[in-house]
């Protein structure tokens, strides 16, 4: 969603041509980036969370 509002806000500054709507793409742009990293970043929390707990229940299992 957010990614599309950034398209949007691209479009906008392509069609106007206004200082005002290209300063509100690179803003709408650069929080869509932000998100997206941070997306990323607690996805791979996720994954290295899943796999500690795999690591710690087989050591469960094994005892």
């Amino acid at each position: 969603q957010l990614a599309d509002e950034a398209d949007d806000a691209r479009l906008r500054a392509l069609v106007s041509e206004t200082p005002l709507a290209e300063r509100e793409h690179r803003k709408a742009s650069r929080h869509a980036d932000r998100l997206r990293k941070h997306r990323d970043t607690l996805s791979a929390k996720i994954a290295a969370l899943d796999a500690e707990q795999d690591e710690l229940l087989d050591r469960f299992g094994a005892t």
